[in-house]
Order: C-alpha cells, then structure tokens, then sequence
C-alpha cells in the first residue's frame, strides 16, 4: 500500500529548516543536527563566543566566531581530523545549517579560514584559557538542567604496553 505521509520534522535551532526525505538533496551528516539542537537547547556555543577574542582585521570577513567555532566543533563531531575536508564541507546542507549566521544561505568557511581560526584565533592566550574551561561549562549547564544522581565510572581492563619508566606501568 505504502507508507503513510508524515509531516515534516522542524527543528527548534532553525525553524525554516525541515526534515524530510528527498534523494537528490543529500548529505551524509545528519547527525549533525542532533548536536546542533542539543547546543540550541543549552547554549553550548553560544555561552563563550560573547568572550572569544578576534584578531581579525578589517572589514571583510565573511563569518562570525560563532560559526566558525561550530564548523569547528561539528566537523569533529562528524569524523573529520581536521581542517583538508572544509572545502568539500562548504557546500553540505546539514554543515550549513548547523554552523549557521550567513553560512546558512551561502556556505560555510574554506581550508584556508578554518585553518587561520583554529591556529591564529583559538590559540590566543585568553581563547584557550575560555576553551579550557568550556567543557566544565557544559556540563554544568546539563546539570543545571538534570540534576546527577549517580556517577558510573567505566574502567577500561585492557592492557596497553608502556615503555621506559612511566608511573604506574606494570612490568
């Protein structure tokens, strides 16, 4: 008989954006959105962008630190080691959309941008101080959301050789 219809999902971060299913419009990082909407939903980015420092100079810059920093982050996310696969990148509908600003409708940031970003930008002394501290940030926000009940430490009992004297090695 096939499917039945079902109406499209929205998304919260980006209420223009709709998931549905068309073949010719594809991208293999929908997952993507996932992230983007939990960040939505407590703020991840947007709680240290208001602090990072930018040395850009000059009138001409296409994209804020708020989306270069996403692009960052969600390429990560989705696999890609570092900086060689934003080209390819640029043009992907879910890496658009959760970079977001004016890579939304354009494209998000080059090699060359993303480069200058995460080895000029991020590496400034009171960036990386923000950055260090980021992590802790986000899991009090989660917290502030869902208080802790309990904590479950998975050790890992598989062995990994060492070499030289290191502390704690096991001869």
């Amino acid at each position: 008989m096939g499917e039945a219809r079902k109406d499209a999902l929205r998304l919260d971060f980006d209420g223009r954006m709709k998931l549905e299913f068309h073949g010719t419009k594809v991208t293999s990082d929908a997952g993507l959105l996932t992230y983007r909407e939990l960040d939505e939903a407590l703020g991840l980015t947007t709680i240290i962008a208001p602090d990072l420092r930018d040395i850009r100079t000059g009138k001409n810059t296409q994209h804020g630190l708020t989306a270069l920093l996403r692009q960052s982050i969600y390429s990560r996310l989705a696999g890609y080691d570092d900086t060689n696969d934003a080209e390819r990148l640029a043009v992907d509908p879910a890496m658009r959309h959760v970079a977001g600003g004016r890579a939304v409708e354009r494209s998000v940031a080059s090699t060359s941008v993303m480069s200058r970003f995460e080895t000029e930008i991020l590496t400034q002394p009171k960036n990386l101080e923000l950055l260090m501290n980021l992590v802790g940030e986000w899991v009090d926000r989660v917290h502030q959301r869902k208080s802790l009940k309990q904590i479950i430490l998975d050790m890992d009992s598989s062995v990994s050789p060492t070499y030289g004297n290191q502390e704690g090695r096991w001869n």
